[in-house]
């Protein structure tokens, strides 16, 4: 982990925000989406994976430095396959494999733009907090 004056707090939101993912990916997905099989709609599902999970990579990699980056991107898709495990044992919810693919291709996705100047942010924010004060 970066040395982050409020580590603990990052966590804890980090903490939150995988909480607020996998609680959303386990209720009825008619809460959050239209009727899937209206054809302009056809891959939202996959869509969506996507950039959750580049969101989450990029998330993460704010308070990770680029070393670990490995171990973030496993451990974003042991979570994909988690949610995937989790929807298979639910009646009204689908599990598909080509929703982890879509997860790691989110994943992917955050790892570049954490790569290209993203990863960190948190310790920047952290600099632009201080310097305000």
């Amino acid at each position: 982990m970066l040395p982050l004056r409020h580590a603990r707090r990052w966590q804890l939101a980090g903490i939150a925000v995988l909480l607020l993912v996998f609680f959303a990916t386990l209720t009825p997905s008619i809460w959050f989406m239209p009727d899937l099989r209206d054809a302009r709609l056809l891959h939202a599902d996959k869509w969506f994976h996507g950039m959750t999970f580049a969101f989450l990579t990029v998330w993460f990699s704010g308070q990770y430095d680029r070393h670990a980056y490995w171990r973030l991107a496993a451990g974003m898709l042991a979570f994909g396959a988690l949610i995937e495990l989790c929807q298979r044992m639910l009646t009204y919810r689908s599990a598909e494999s080509m929703d982890v693919i879509a997860d790691a291709i989110g994943i992917l996705a955050g790892l570049a733009v954490a790569w290209a100047g993203a990863g960190g942010w948190s310790m920047r924010v952290e600099q632009w907090i201080a310097a305000r004060e």
